[in-house]
């Protein structure tokens, strides 16, 4: 196990599953070569997997190639982890979407072939542009430019307990958050559950739409580089009453995140905590906060397919007249909320 000192930067090799999954054949280099991509395109790791004999112990466990656990020293349960993305870049220039055995949205109705069976894998291969700025989506009657917006989709702190968990539902310790918005220049919180923290990560993404309704987002091998640093129980959103679910800041955005089986209680949860984090930061009643975020919250819905969905929350720091200059951590230090009128 890697263990490091509080504030340091830790870069990650990241190596998305695609091309290693069962229903692909588990061999990269005849699955990626349908696509005219050679063998030195591919990468060594992903081909190591694949000879290595390593399997899942059932589908049920994940698909994820997990990275970690990371301790930090330090780190105690109670306090938080932040994760700093410095930077989130392509290893690769390709990447696929897939749906696969009807774990989409819409089970029912998609994927189908032309025949109207239901195939086992529908995927698109996408190849990026030379700028890495976008990716090619061909369809049948022309191509379509995906933005590309690198982030992990899974990052998460070790949870307590002794029996393996699923890489697939996301938790109170983060995991397969699938949240599109902790691109380069963002910070996660998670809520520290042992002594070190245990910090994972896996999941690459070269973009995703919020809700991520196929099953998967445009996925691909990343290398991230992150700062890991320990923070400890402050005021509002900080607290260690609060210590219980992730939360995420961006220079313009402060993100509020809701999980839950059912996605109505997933809105829920999130309304509840972003009603919550004005009320104890601004000085705002939560009457106050309530209408205030009808009028200017941003909520989207994070994904809808690992069991477990989320529904998170934008809200602008403008809007208070702050944006990089003001931070959950600075909060911390201070002991200020953001503003009290």
């Amino acid at each position: 196990m890697l263990e490091v000192d509080d504030g340091d930067i830790v870069t990650f090799d990241t190596v998305s599953s695609e091309g290693l999954m069962e229903d692909q054949g588990r061999d990269p280099v005849s699955y990626f070569g349908r696509f005219g991509i050679t063998r030195h395109a591919i990468l060594d790791e992903a081909v190591e997997i694949a000879a290595s004999g390593l399997k899942r112990e059932s589908p049920a466990k994940g698909p994820h190639i997990v990275h970690g656990p990371v301790r930090v020293r330090g780190a105690e349960a109670g306090d938080w982890l932040r994760v700093d993305f410095l930077d989130l870049r392509p290893r690769v220039p390709y990447g696929i979407i897939s749906s696969r055995h009807q774990r989409g949205c819409l089970p029912e109705r998609l994927p189908r072939n032309d025949n109207g069976t239901t195939p086992v894998v529908f995927s698109r291969f996408c190849s990026l542009s030379d700028n890495e700025t976008h990716a090619v989506f061909d369809y049948r009657t022309g191509r379509a430019s995906i933005e590309l917006s690198p982030f992990m989709g899974l990052c998460g702190v070790t949870p307590t307990g002794e029996t393996p968990l699923s890489t697939i539902p996301p938790g109170s310790f983060g995991g397969n958050m699938d949240m599109r918005e902790i691109v380069a220049g963002s910070s996660l919180f998670l809520p520290i559950q042992i002594s070190g923290a245990g910090f994972f990560m896996g999941d690459p993404h070269f973009a995703q739409g919020n809700g991520e309704i196929a099953l998967t987002a445009l996925e691909g091998s990343l290398r991230a580089t992150v700062r890991l640093s320990v923070a400890k129980p402050g005021p509002g959103l900080l607290s260690g009453q609060r210590a219980a679910w992730p939360v995420a800041e961006t220079e313009d955005h402060w993100i509020i995140l809701g999980m839950h089986e059912d996605l109505n209680e997933a809105m829920r949860r999130c309304a509840e905590l972003s009603v919550r984090f004005l009320a104890e930061q601004t000085g705002m009643t939560e009457n106050e906060a309530y209408l205030y975020l009808s009028a200017a919250g941003d909520f989207s819905v994070s994904q809808v397919v690992d069991i477990v969905k989320g529904v998170h929350c934008l809200i602008r720091k403008g809007d208070f007249g702050m944006r990089g200059d003001w931070s959950l951590e600075r909060a911390l230090s201070t002991g200020q909320c953001i503003v009290r009128s």
